[in-house]
C-alpha cells in the first residue's frame, strides 16, 4: 500500500484534529522556526484537501489523487517557490499562480497552492497575492509558509488562518535525528541540534552539508585570529563555503554568553567548545563595546534574513575585525 503524506511526530496530533474539520479556510499561513517540518505539515495537508475520500481525514494514500500527489505529478497541486534558493519570488510567479487559481480543476475536485517561503516575496508579488486572497475561488486553498511572517503584508496575515507551529522538546529532537541519521554518536547530533536552533530538520540538513566540520574549523581559526595567528582577510577567504548566516548564528551565540559571563548569569547555550576562549575574552572585555558590538551583529543579521546585497568577504572581515577589537576596548 501506498504511504500517504504525514507530518513529523511533534505535529501529529494538532494535524489530525485540522484535517478532521468539515470546514477548511481558503488560505493557511503556517509558520514557526526554521527546520521544524512546516513544509511536511503543509504537504500533509495539502494531500488530504485533495484525496477523493469523501469525508474529512488524512489522504488515503491509494486513490489517484493521492498517488498523483505522491509522484509529485498531481495537476490540480502548484508549488511556488523561489528560482533559486535566497532569491525573491517575483510577480511574474504570483500571476501564473492566479492564473491556475482561475482554471477549472483538472481531477474534477480541489485546487491547492503550497508557496514557500512566503517571505520571499517582494512587494509586486505580495500585493498580487492580496488580491487573489481577497476574491478566493471556490475549491481552491492556499498554503503559505513561513520563517519570518512578520515580513509579511498584514493584510495578508490577516486574510489567512494562521498556524504557528512549534519545535519538539529536546528529547524528542534528539531521538528524531538519532533515527534518521543512526551514525551519529550523541554529542554531535547534540552539537548540530544547538547549531539548529533546536530544529531536528534543520540539524539534520547541516550534518549532510557538514557543518560539524565547519564549526570546528570556525572555532580554530577565531583562537588563531584571537591570538594574531590569522587575520580576517584570510579567515574570510578560508570560511568562503560555510553560510553566511550560520556564521552569523555562532557569533549571536557567543556574543550572548559573553554578556551572560559578564553579568554572573549560570547558565549558558551549549559552546563547549568555546567556552575557554569565552570566559578569557569576558574576563577583558568593556560591557558598552560589548552592548555596540551586539547591536551591529543583529542588525547586519537582520539586513541578512531581509535579503539585503551584502558584499559577503567585506562584511565577514568587518565582523572579524571588530570582534579581535572587543579585546583592547577595555
Amino acid at each position: 500500500m501506498a504511504e500517504a503524506a504525514q507530518p513529523c511526530p511533534w505535529h501529529l496530533d494538532d494535524w489530525q484534529q485540522r484535517i478532521r474539520r468539515d470546514q477548511q479556510p481558503h488560505a493557511w499561513l503556517f509558520s514557526g522556526p526554521a527546520g521544524i517540518g512546516k513544509r511536511l505539515y503543509a504537504n500533509a495537508l495539502a494531500a488530504s484537501l485533495l484525496c477523493s475520500q469523501p469525508v474529512p481525514g488524512p489522504a488515503c494514500g491509494t486513490c489517484r489523487n493521492c498517488l498523483l500527489a505522491q509522484a509529485g505529478t498531481h495537476p490540480d497541486w502548484l508549488l511556488l517557490e523561489p528560482e533559486e534558493p535566497g532569491k525573491m519570488i517575483k510577480v511574474d510567479a504570483v500571476r501564473q499562480l492566479v492564473d491556475f487559481m482561475a482554471q477549472t480543476a483538472q481531477q474534477g475536485g480541489r485546487k491547492v497552492i503550497v508557496l514557500h517561503p512566503a517571505e520571499a516575496m517582494n512587494n509586486n508579488a505580495a500585493n498580487a497575492l492580496l488580491k487573489s486572497l481577497e476574491e478566493p475561488t471556490a475549491d481552491t486553498y492556499l498554503l503559505l509558509i513561513s520563517d519570518q511572517p512578520s515580513q509579511l503584508l498584514a493584510t495578508i496575515r490577516s486574510r489567512c488562518q494562521q498556524v504557528s507551529l512549534s519545535l519538539p522538546a529536546p528529547d524528542e529532537a534528539l531521538a528524531w535525528l538519532q533515527d534518521a541519521q543512526p551514525e551519529l554518536d550523541q554529542a554531535t547530533a547534540q552539537q548540530l541540534l544547538v547549531m539548529a536552533a533546536g530544529a531536528p530538520l534543520r540539524a539534520l540538513e547541516l550534518d549532510q552539508q557538514g557543518a560539524a566540520e565547519w564549526r570546528s574549523d570556525v572555532v580554530a581559526g577565531v583562537k588563531q585570529l584571537l591570538k594574531g595567528e590569522q587575520g580576517p582577510t584570510a579567515l574570510a577567504e578560508r570560511w568562503k563555503a560555510v553560510p553566511l548566516l550560520l556564521l552569523l548564528d555562532w557569533f549571536c551565540d557567543w556574543t550572548l554568553d559573553l554578556l551572560k559571563y559578564r553579568q554572573g548569569v549560570g547558565e549558558l547555550s551549549a559552546n563547549a567548545d568555546m567556552d575557554k576562549v569565552l570566559g578569557y575574552m569576558a574576563d577583558r572585555l568593556d560591557m558598552a563595546a560589548l552592548q555596540a558590538w551586539q547591536d551591529w551583529l543583529l542588525a547586519h543579521r537582520g539586513m541578512l534574513l531581509g535579503k539585503a546585497n551584502l558584499n559577503r568577504v567585506l562584511l565577514l572581515e568587518s565582523l572579524l575585525l571588530q570582534w579581535k577589537q572587543l579585546m583592547s576596548r577595555r
